[in-house]
């Protein structure tokens, strides 16, 4: 038998996608495909693993328990795949989809809780009234039944395939739904430039206080190489924690603690009732978000606002300051934000001046235009790290260098390799990037625009005024003899 590939699940399941189009904009129905595919997989995993045991213990059903046990997930026969396959032609097919969720988190409640409580495959008001809604899920159920689509762990090639699949269809969903459901996925190179950045490795709790659907924790885990870390998470939107949840789970990173919040207001990864500190902090905040909560920053509990306090209409900084008093004492983090962070005056121009001075900030690195989806402004990652041993700052400008695609710009991995390898090695690269001394920063009133310490002009080559004053006369006069040819051919012609 075939085994299934990352492209035979993309290609199903984004086929499965027109069952929706047209009745629905992809940031609502990219929930119930997510949802369904992962329903799908938690169905074959489980129907596998219950082969198998069966296939050793016989009828020794006391042995099969004791192992299902200690597996990863627990299904009853109840809120399986096949158990909706058998269940498409229902008239409440609405409701026993949703019983089936709602099974599935209470058997797996360590793992699983409410994972599924912000989906609601019952909606009229999503999903149209009883007749088009069982139409629209019996054709989903049909979509998933797919021969082609076999999830068991046996005939997966490579074990980050559903994983990765999974990523593949969130970055789809991402790109075709425009600035409302982009806002919860990070582009993967985008993703992977800052996990790289950010250097995380053995041992490291790696945290994102703005984690989206989790894109940006995955990829600083796989720099690791191993299991030997632990993801901290904290996301605003309910059901894309919920996704994020799932993408945790779909990649096999099962004691991941994703928290439901908004993190400026109500941060909930907290210790001692202090906030509890890392070794690495990722994120791609909301940029400039208004309202971002400047009321609570005169009441100050966890100190995130000892250098100032952000503008009302601006919550870059502090989103900033919230991660850098995240970090422990060897901590480093890396965030990605809009330019106007870099040399904004007022509020944040206090603040960044206050960062640059206790030497937090490491790098600063230009990124094209276009990489992100719902905006085309261009980005930059900033870098901080506790106790730097470095008394600079390295500027790099990427701006100028990535791949053109239809809708959003790529950075390729040989972009991606240059970048870290020159803020690996703090190289200085001519048109490319400099290692700025604080006095020199010192020295521009503490703006950190990137053109004050990368010249990438280009001088226009010095035009020859003689030889083109000479080749102007000439194209002339050769008109001169082209329009005495013409007029003698019309008149050979009689016109």
């Amino acid at each position: 038998m075939q085994k299934t590939t990352q492209s035979t699940i993309n290609n199903v399941v984004w086929k499965a996608c027109d069952t929706f189009r047209g009745k629905m904009d992809a940031s609502n129905y990219k929930d119930y495909v997510l949802t369904m595919l992962f329903v799908k997989y938690l169905s074959d995993f489980y129907k596998e693993k219950l082969d198998f045991l069966k296939a050793e213990y016989g009828d020794k059903t006391d042995r099969i328990e004791a192992k299902l046990k200690r597996e990863k997930i627990r299904l009853d026969e109840s809120c399986t795949f096949d158990y909706l396959i058998k269940h498409k032609e229902a008239a409440n097919l609405g409701e026993i989809i949703n019983k089936v969720l709602m099974r599935i988190e209470e058997d797996n409640r360590d793992k699983l809780d409410k994972i599924f409580q912000n989906i609601d495959f019952n909606s009229e008001k999503k999903l149209s009234d009883t007749k088009d809604k069982n139409a629209i899920l019996k054709n989903l159920i049909e979509d998933f039944s797919d021969s082609r689509l076999d999830l068991r762990p046996s005939q997966l090639v490579g074990n980050d395939v559903i994983g990765d699949a999974y990523e593949y269809l969130i970055s789809r969903f991402a790109s075709g739904a425009g600035k409302k459901s982009g806002e919860f996925y990070t582009p993967s190179k985008v993703s992977t430039l800052l996990a790289k950045l950010a250097q995380p490795k053995e041992g490291d709790m790696i945290y994102d206080p703005t984690c989206g659907s989790g894109s940006l924790l995955i990829k600083a885990s796989k720099e690791i190489g191993n299991k030997n870390f632990r993801l901290y998470g904290q996301e605003s939107n309910k059901q894309t924690q919920a996704l994020c949840k799932m993408n945790m789970f779909l990649h096999e990173i099962n004691d991941a603690v994703i928290k439901h919040g908004d993190t400026i207001r109500n941060p909930l990864h907290l210790q001692d009732n202090f906030l509890k500190t890392f070794d690495v902090v990722v994120a791609n905040p909301p940029f400039s978000f208004d309202k971002w909560g400047e009321e609570i920053a005169s009441d100050d509990s966890f100190g995130r606002f000892k250098y100032g306090t952000p503008p009302k209409s601006k919550g870059d900084y502090a989103f900033v300051l919230h991660m850098i008093s995240s970090l422990n004492s060897h901590g480093k983090m890396g965030v990605i934000l809009p330019h106007g962070v870099l040399f904004r005056g007022a509020s944040e121009g206090k603040i960044r001046t206050k960062l640059i001075k206790e030497n937090l900030l490491d790098a600063v690195i230009g990124l094209p235009a276009n990489l992100f989806f719902g905006t085309s402004i261009p980005a930059c990652i900033l870098i901080f790290k506790k106790n730097r041993v470095h008394n600079d700052i390295l500027f790099i400008d990427a701006s100028r260098e990535f791949e053109k695609g239809k809708n959003q710009n790529n950075l390729t991995d040989a972009h991606i390799a240059k970048i870290f390898d020159t803020y690996k090695n703090r190289s200085e690269i001519e048109k490319y990037s400099h290692v700025a001394t604080i006095e020199e920063v010192k020295e521009n009133d503490y703006n950190l625009n990137i053109p004050r310490y990368v010249d990438t002009f280009e001088e226009e080559e010095i035009i020859d005024l003689e030889a083109t004053k000479t080749n102007i006369a000439t194209i002339e006069n050769s008109l001169v003899e082209i329009k005495s040819k013409m007029s003698g051919y019309l008149r050979e012609l009689g016109l």
